[in-house]
């Protein structure tokens, strides 16, 4: 189950195709940063799940989980890359045991606040190092970086994990997320530069 290790790790320090070394985290996110209302706040877990019932948590029961870290880089489609990084929070495949999906799932739809979308292969989202973060480098994270919760799939560029994620939904055919809707590249991979639709083979995302 899940994806090789990104051909970061191979190549050691060498960065993606296009891509800078960044000083720092710049902030790039559209829209409004939400405000964050701990008795307000779930994550859920839905859509074709192996028992065909939804799952939640509440902000307390999913800040119990067990917390884990991974180091890995991370590349914004904007071009720049920040390598090192620590990040620690609630690996995916801790939600995949504790509400698994069923045999025929073969995406999943991350979704955040706003209504906001991303779209994964099950193969990307069951890789070792994905993880739903809620600290950087040993800090929470900032409103500004998503707190309480973002996605971090280090071998996708970083709009494929999503900050303020509220939950995911199993999908038995891929459908396309906010930015894919929107011309950015169904895939996403930053080591083949794949950055917008126009770029797509076939077989790579629904039609448009």
């Amino acid at each position: 189950m899940g994806q090789p290790e990104s051909r970061g790790d191979a190549l050691g320090s060498q960065l993606p195709p296009g891509q800078r070394h960044q000083r720092g985290w710049p902030v790039t996110h559209y829209g409004p940063v939400p405000k964050f209302r701990p008795e307000r706040w779930e994550f859920r877990v839905f859509g074709t799940t192996a028992d065909g019932d939804k799952h939640r948590w509440s902000h307390e029961e999913f800040s119990a989980l067990p917390y884990g870290t991974v180091e890995a880089d991370l590349h914004c489609v904007t071009k720049f890359s920040m390598t090192g990084a620590e990040w620690g929070g609630v690996h995916a495949r801790t939600l995949l045991e504790l509400a698994p999906p069923a045999p025929s799932v073969t995406h999943v739809m991350v979704w955040a606040e706003y209504g906001f979308s991303s779209n994964l292969r099950l193969s990307d989202f069951t890789a070792e190092r994905t993880i739903f973060a809620t600290h950087k480098d040993g800090e929470l994270l900032t409103a500004e970086h998503g707190f309480p919760l973002r996605l971090v799939v280090p071998h996708l560029y970083a709009w494929k994990g999503p900050k303020w994620v509220r939950g995911i939904e199993y999908m038995t055919a891929d459908r396309r997320g906010f930015w894919e809707e929107r011309g950015y590249h169904n895939i996403g991979d930053p080591w083949l530069e794949q950055r917008y639709s126009y770029q797509e083979e076939r077989g790579d995302g629904p039609e448009l």
